[in-house]
């Protein structure tokens, strides 16, 4: 069987002066704990903490003669981590599916492993890994690690992660870490030239679709079923030629079907672009990585695969294609155009899916303390943020959906709240604003449509106008419900194809 010891040659680093601090604030907390510790460190993506707790694990190995354990949930960190530890002559094996028995225990001091493969090791044998002094918990905000702890009581435990919030609102990180410690921040490593600037652009989204599944984040079906609509894959072309036309590009999407659909949409439009998932092969990913990193003008759509353990430092422009209620999973998209080059100082974001009102600009201060001791003060927040968003929505007709109706005038320009409010001053009935919008939808299908059938097509194309009206006739009622809002955009639309029919056939 084929050993999984890193056999590199050792390369002399030098540390930054940030790493340096990181590292001898964790030792200081080692040193001035007696007993068991359990600390958290956080560190923006890009500030280099494979390297870190690399030399943390060559150090405690020096200093108490005890085993590292760091555990890892994907298998391609697994590879790096094993590299980034040989590369400082700390001789380490990599316990994978295909390693079963450990008869070499005497050879190595430090082990990488993934959380499943390690766990059923350790629930047929306990004693699988002994004399561990240190557990290293890579990408610590994610909870799968937590099953594993009870098989190392009386080693320290030291999570690592860029976002010190927990994937499971239910399962905050201050129940297993006593103590987070923070690194310097993205404006600070922005600042010392250690991370790239971004400039953010944002394009206004309407997300009264989606729907917000049980961690917390929405639904990858109503996310590909919002994101896979004309209006906003035009939309994103749209926001590509105007703000990343020829930069080399990540384009993030929500699921596998959104991410084909715009592969095709870049391809049928010219441009240079490929489409990557998690049910390509090993092979097939790497070909396709190894034409991204090689052509400057490269499109490169995926879903979250890309989020970790994908280093590609020409990324010169970041697309968020969906919208995301998750701090970590917002700084992970960003972060893989924030590595700093001789050349590149800056890259672009594009928001396009709310997400800066939502989260905040990239490289806005974060108090990480207060998230860390008050994880559901943070959700609450987000979650006022994204209802006050779906209020303060305004939609604006796009530049494609005007084309389709070039015989408008002046007169078909209508605000629903202003006539709701014109009603209610002259006595009449507040709900007949409804018909009135009806009737000017129909007088600006009527004169852009040939017949019916086209008519009903326009129809299809208003939708999500026709939405916006019926949600601000609801906000004017102020006691409105949800399931009475979706059944007046029901109602509405039946009577808008109702009264065409009448009028043209």
């Amino acid at each position: 069987m084929e050993d999984k010891a890193t056999s590199v040659s050792v390369i002399e680093k030098e540390l930054y002066p940030y790493q340096a601090e990181a590292i001898e604030k964790i030792f200081t907390v080692f040193e001035k704990v007696k007993g068991k510790v359990d600390v958290l460190f956080q560190l923006p993506t890009g500030g280099g903490k494979t390297i870190i707790f690399s030399e943390i694990a060559k150090k405690f190995i020096g200093d108490t003669g005890k085993n590292v354990l760091i555990l890892t949930h994907r298998v391609e960190l697994c590879a790096q981590t094993s590299k980034a530890l040989g590369e400082i002559d700390v001789k380490n094996k990599i316990i994978d599916r295909d390693v079963k028995e450990l008869h070499d225990r005497e050879d190595y001091n430090c082990y990488v492993a993934m959380v499943e493969t390690l766990n059923n090791r350790l629930t047929e044998d306990d004693q699988y890994l002994r004399n561990v002094g240190l557990v290293i918990i890579d990408e610590a905000h994610y909870n799968s690690f937590r099953k594993l702890f009870k098989f190392f009581k009386e080693a320290n435990m030291l999570g690592v992660t860029a976002t010190p919030l927990s994937s499971n609102r239910n399962l905050p990180l201050n129940e297993n870490y006593s103590e987070l410690l923070v690194g310097h921040s993205i404006k600070r490593l922005i600042a010392d030239e250690y991370l790239s600037n971004s400039t953010t652009y944002t394009f206004n989204v309407n997300l009264r679709s989606l729907k917000v599944g049980t961690d917390g984040d929405y639904t990858i079906s109503s996310l590909d079923r919002l994101y896979s609509l004309y209006t906003m894959q035009d939309r994103l072309l749209a926001a590509y030629q105007e703000r990343a036309a020829g930069k080399k590009t990540l384009i993030f999407n929500s699921g596998i079907a959104t991410s084909v659909r715009v592969f095709e949409l870049f391809k049928n439009g010219g441009f240079n672009v490929k489409h990557l998932d998690s049910t390509f092969t090993a092979k097939d990913r790497k070909e396709t990585l190894e034409w991204f990193r090689n052509t400057d003008d490269a499109i490169l759509t995926s879903v979250g695969i890309l989020t970790t353990g994908f280093d590609e430092p020409s990324v010169e422009s970041i697309i968020i294609n969906r919208a995301t209620r998750s701090l970590t999973l917002y700084h992970q998209m960003i972060g893989r155009g924030s590595r700093s080059t001789k050349t590149k100082k800056q890259f672009t974001i594009i928001d396009l899916g709310n997400n800066v009102e939502r989260l905040g600009l990239w490289q806005d201060y974060i108090n990480w303390q207060d998230i860390f001791k008050f994880p559901d003060k943070y959700f609450e927040k987000i979650n006022d943020r994204d209802n006050q968003l779906m209020v303060d929505y305004h939609y604006e007709r796009p530049e494609w959906l005007e084309e389709l109706f070039p015989k408008n005038v002046a007169e078909d320009q209508f605000n629903m709240k202003r006539v709701y409010a014109g009603l209610a001053d002259r006595g009449e009935k507040p709900k007949k604003a409804v018909d009135v919008s009806i009737d000017n939808h129909m007088k600006q299908i009527i004169r852009n449509s040939e017949d019916y059938y086209d008519a009903l097509e326009l129809v299809d194309h208003l939708k999500e106008e026709i939405e916006y009206r019926c949600r601000l006739y609801c906000s004017c009622l102020h006691n409105a419900t949800e399931s009475y809002s979706d059944w007046l955009k029901e109602t509405y639309i039946r009577k808008l194809k109702n009264g065409l029919r009448l009028e043209m056939m």
